[in-house]
């Protein structure tokens, strides 16, 4: 490797790592929440839906992270018996691209991570696939080193693979300078080994390459493709109406959905500095907004695929992950694969298949994160699947800026705590 390739590698390590790497996851009638018709509770009522003292508490730190750097917060919160605590809050400037909703559709990003490792344990579950397969077997001539590389080390992230992201040929595409449509091979492809190397099984170090082999995996011992497969196994029984693989950068037709933000190039480079010396003009594209902003919403996620291509709401995605949490989606067996973590300090705890362990000031919650350009979410279960919280901020760079980081994680935790009833 020459020296000014490992340079630029460096170099994009250290802004998409920082902002987007970990960011970028039995049916309806067994779930437990109350649930009101999602488009009922619009943003300014939203402390209507829960008791006083935690909505006005909640609301008051939500308007706080958006003003501060946020610019648009949903969160709600299922605490096993009772309506949700629901809330939207936004900066004044983003109402006139958008009135925010707890309703919104929204970008989940890497929380999509969780299905594709759901499905994948589902075909374990059923003798099709085996964790301790090869992806070799699978993906022959695919995936560099397949041959060392199991089905597990791809859903616990110890592959040894790098990040395609990470790569100056992608870069454009995350940023939206460039219209391609790329496919999971393609981007295995230009995915590079882990810097410093790493042996398959060594370490934990996330990648979203891993989970574009899975999406492939998935596609190769079903015969379905990936979209058909998350409707018919996932949403369809969960009856998560407003959840399906983005193959585009559209929206579904009818249904409000959130607007999404980042810095302009100017500010995205002043956040990186000085630990990123960003390049004159790399920033994201989109229409400018008032702070030194731009509308992200047009970006194409498709690229993202197995390893983030979901659109959810708040409601849809917690229906989703308390069923598994809860053990109505797998197996006992495969539940306890799913919890089997390897150490994962930067993601506050363990990661299991699929699945992050979160130490929260207020205990362990099970769950993931999520982030695409102009699109940040947490959405976290207690340990037995009953209760849930989801906080949705439209921006991911954006919450990078200290006051920002400050208040955005102010929110999180206080959001966690309240659903785990020990605020």
């Amino acid at each position: 490797m020459s020296a000014r390739t490992s340079s630029r590698r460096r170099l994009l390590r250290g802004a998409l790592v920082v902002a987007l790497v970990t960011g970028l996851g039995g049916a309806l009638p067994a779930c437990s929440e109350t649930d009101p018709d999602p488009g009922a509770v619009r943003a300014s009522a939203g402390r209507k839906a829960a008791d006083a003292p935690a909505g006005e508490r909640l609301a008051g730190l939500a308007q706080q992270a958006a003003d501060e750097g946020s610019a648009g917060v949903i969160v709600r919160i299922v605490r096993g018996s009772g309506a949700p605590l629901e809330i939207a809050r936004q900066a004044a400037w983003t109402e006139a691209d958008h009135r925010l909703a707890p309703g919104d559709q929204f970008r989940v990003g890497s929380n999509t991570k969780t299905v594709t490792a759901t499905l994948v344990l589902q075909l374990v579950a059923a003798g099709k696939v085996g964790l301790a397969d090869p992806v070799e077997k699978w993906l022959p001539g695919v995936v560099r080193g397949g041959r060392d590389i199991t089905v597990r080390m791809l859903l616990n992230h110890t592959s040894g693979l790098g990040d395609f992201l990470l790569t100056p040929a992608f870069l454009p595409s995350l940023t939206g300078q460039e219209h391609r449509t790329w496919g999971a091979k393609e981007l295995l492809a230009i995915t590079p080994r882990q810097d410093p190397p790493s042996a398959p099984g060594a370490k934990y170090s996330y990648s979203n390459a891993n989970y574009a082999a899975l999406g492939l995996i998935l596609e190769k011992a079903t015969g379905e493709s990936l979209a058909e497969l998350i409707e018919r196994k996932i949403t369809e029984p969960l009856g998560m109406r407003d959840s399906f693989l983005a193959t585009d950068a559209a929206w579904s037709a009818g249904k409000q959905h959130a607007t999404g933000y980042e810095p302009d190039a100017g500010r995205l480079k002043s956040i990186l500095a000085p630990a990123v010396p960003l390049p004159e003009g790399v920033g994201f594209t989109g229409p400018a907004r008032p702070g030194n902003n731009v509308d992200t919403t047009g970006i194409d996620p498709s690229w993202s695929g197995a390893a983030g291509g979901m659109v959810s709401t708040a409601r849809d995605w917690q229906r989703f992950l308390t069923a598994l949490v809860s053990g109505k989606l797998l197996p006992e067996a495969q539940m306890e694969q799913l919890r089997t973590t390897v150490p994962a300090p930067e993601e506050g705890g363990g990661y299991g298949l699929g699945l992050m362990k979160v130490d929260t000031p207020c205990g362990t919650v099970w769950g993931h994160t999520g982030g695409l350009p102009g699109y940040s979410s947490e959405i976290y279960t207690d340990p037995d699947g009953h209760r849930s919280v989801a906080v949705l901020t439209s921006t991911t760079f954006g919450i990078k800026e200290k006051a920002a980081a400050t208040a955005n994680k102010k929110l999180v935790d206080e959001a966690a705590c309240t659903m785990l009833a020990r605020s």
